[in-house]
């Protein structure tokens, strides 16, 4: 099957050791176990992953067994009465299996592995045989088309999902019209979710990949090192938990269009560059031929370090999230950083309140550290009079949170604070895209062993043109800041993708990108950068976004429409230096730049004295605004 088969050379000994038994009892025998395998399986979480590596192994083997035997055995199990949809079926069940160990372990090759087994059931066939008479495979193949495009929305092979979009759509259409008295509903939503997600998810924000590309981006080996005297560590980005929760948000299945955008931002792009179209050739027993191991191979980079291992969380229930998260802080290495990002309403709190939790939890603990080891969460009803408060107090307290399911629900989904400080004895890197965010300040200050690194947005919509950027389609725009920063800064000024020109979209890219570098290099050059900041910016993925952040927040403290307005502001705690506050003036050179590219400079607010480099007009040609 692939480099991640088991080992099935035993099949020869198993069938020989069967040789009395008719083909078609053994193929059975081992499709009854290969269900049983697959059910246990099949509902195990994405995270605790390495508690389940046995399990996915044993299943892999009775596939891997099931697989070979029905090539070796094709025609006898044909005539023996097996149908082309229970081939079809297995090699879907293959592709499950992939899909799933990718997002347990978020290594490419077994993405690509689960691609290629689904385009190979597509370009054979297999459900269409009775399609139309049978509503079971009818259903198969809706399922079927549904999980392949999760596969290649992940994989970024965007032609294919056009296509498959398209099937979805006229067979649902024939469905309707086959089985009349059939509520196809639920397919409907699909249909409508996908068609909503590529409407959000436009080719403007695919021009580069989002995923990190070591043609565009610089090389782990050659990022700047910080100075020893401020920290003696460095981390990498080990795991990641991608949570959103939005009324009405984008989303395709339970992957919506900010954790899925995020979810690239935290992978390697294979052989960095974007997955080419392949032409697999299919062999005569359906199998995909031999050029889909060199296809493998082409995409796999072995110079490419792993992965960070990601848990995607779609409305989780607060309970789910803080056992992911006690699981991941258990199984983080010892040199791990474990990035948190949560995208939901806030309920808001003020500064004072802020404050007031910071005071709670450092009370909290100067006691408990010599009287008490009672749960954070009991410190609004404690009896010790140093924590007693009012119950407006207590409130307000309460106030600082995350939504993460109806209001009607109280606080029973809501993610708070102090949910999150007991597991700050790990190191964590926290993004918080939110109305609510302000709240999160709380927990500096307040960590239990290891201070929590925390990219916060604005806590108020950013105003454009009369409209609310953050009800845009296109996703949160924090978000897309992190994950897509030009295609966000175009946004920002009203620039859709049919009406950018390309030479000055490649201008502005190799432009931010060198000016980001730059900020970087002064990063790591700081004498009082913070060591929270300074252990991580070794980390490719961590810099990416942190360097991405300092563009957000320049961009939009500069911005007229938000400038003096705090409140339109990303924060980060702790602080970064000075030297590069949206007000400096390496930070006001590169969006002045980047601003003359679009002709906008006259929306920006910029100190007296900072003017364009002298070569600009040589290098950049300026463009009417639009």
């Amino acid at each position: 099957m692939s480099q991640h088969n088991i080992n099935s050379s035993n099949l020869s000994n198993y069938s020989s050791s069967n040789s009395n038994i008719p083909v078609s009892e053994v193929y059975w025998s081992l499709v009854e176990k290969a269900d049983k395998k697959f059910s246990k399986i099949r509902d195990l979480p994405y995270y605790e992953r390495n508690r389940y590596d046995t399990y996915f192994y044993k299943v892999f083997k009775v596939y891997t067994q099931l697989w070979k035997f029905q090539q070796e055995n094709r025609e006898k199990l044909v005539e023996a009465g097996l149908k082309r949809w229970e081939i079809g079926e297995i090699a879907s069940r293959i592709a499950q299996l992939y899909f799933g160990q990718y997002m347990r372990t978020s290594e490419m090759s077994y993405l690509s592995e689960s691609y290629i087994f689904y385009e190979a059931i597509l370009t054979r066939e297999y459900f269409r045989e009775g399609l139309y008479q049978n509503l079971n495979l009818a259903n198969k193949q809706l399922r079927f088309l549904a999980r392949f495009l999760m596969v290649c929305l992940v994989l970024n092979r965007r032609e294919m999902v056009h296509q498959l979009v398209n099937q979805l759509k006229m067979l649902l259409d024939e469905c309707k019209r086959t089985f009349p008295e059939t509520d196809f509903k639920e397919w409907k939503l699909v249909v409508q979710e996908i068609v909503r997600f590529l409407k959000a998810d436009t080719a403007f924000m695919n021009i580069r990949p989002l995923r990190y590309s070591l043609v565009l981006d610089p090389r782990p080996e050659d990022l700047p090192h910080v100075s020893v005297s401020i920290t003696k560590r460095s981390l990498r980005l080990r795991d990641a938990i991608l949570s959103s929760y939005h009324h009405n948000e984008v989303k395709f299945s339970e992957l919506t269009i900010d954790t899925f955008r995020m979810l690239q931002c935290l992978e390697w792009e294979p052989s960095g560059s974007f997955y080419q179209s392949s032409n697999i050739k299919i062999g005569q027993n359906g199998a995909p031929g031999p050029s889909r191991i060199n296809y493998s191979q082409d995409i796999a980079d072995p110079s490419l370090p792993p992965n960070p291992r990601k848990a995607i969380l779609y409305r989780p229930s607060v309970t789910h999230f803080i056992a992911v998260l006690a699981t991941m802080c258990e199984e983080l290495p010892l040199d791990g950083v474990l990035l948190i990002y949560l995208s939901a309403s806030g309920s808001g709190t003020s500064t004072n309140a802020a404050e007031y939790i910071n005071r709670n939890f450092q009370s909290h603990t100067s006691s408990s550290d010599t009287t008490s080891t009672a749960p954070l969460s009991s410190t609004c009803n404690s009896q010790n009079p140093t924590l007693r408060q009012n119950k407006g107090e207590c409130m307000d307290y309460l106030g600082g949170c995350l939504q993460f399911g109806t209001r009607a629900n109280g606080g029973l989904n809501c993610i708070y604070p102090s949910d999150i400080i007991p597991f700050t004895r790990r190191p964590l890197f926290m993004v918080i895209d939110s109305d609510g965010s302000e709240a999160f300040k709380a927990i500096n200050g307040a960590e239990k062993g290891e201070r929590a690194a925390i990219l916060l947005s604005p806590s108020s919509s950013i105003p454009i043109a009369g409209t609310d950027f953050s009800r845009s389609p296109s996703g949160r725009p924090f978000t897309i800041f992190l994950t897509a920063p030009l295609q966000a800064f175009c946004l920002f000024l009203g620039i859709s993708g049919s009406e950018i020109e390309m030479d000055t979209y490649t201008k502005a890219e190799k432009l931010l990108s060198s000016s980001l570098n730059e900020w970087g290099s002064t990063l790591a050059a700081s004498d009082n950068l913070d060591p929270v900041w300074a252990q991580i910016l070794r980390d490719p993925f961590l810099r990416r976004l942190l360097l991405r952040f300092l563009f957000c927040r320049a961009v939009l403290t500069l911005y007229r429409s938000t400038f003096n307005k705090k409140e339109f502001h990303p924060e980060c705690v702790p602080c970064l230096p000075e030297s590069l506050l949206p007000t400096s003036t390496i930070s006001q050179t590169t969006i002045l730049q980047m601003a003359h590219l679009f002709g906008a400079t006259d929306r920006f607010i910029f100190s007296e004295g900072i003017v364009l480099p002298e070569n600009t007009d040589d290098d950049i040609e300026v463009v009417s605004s639009s």
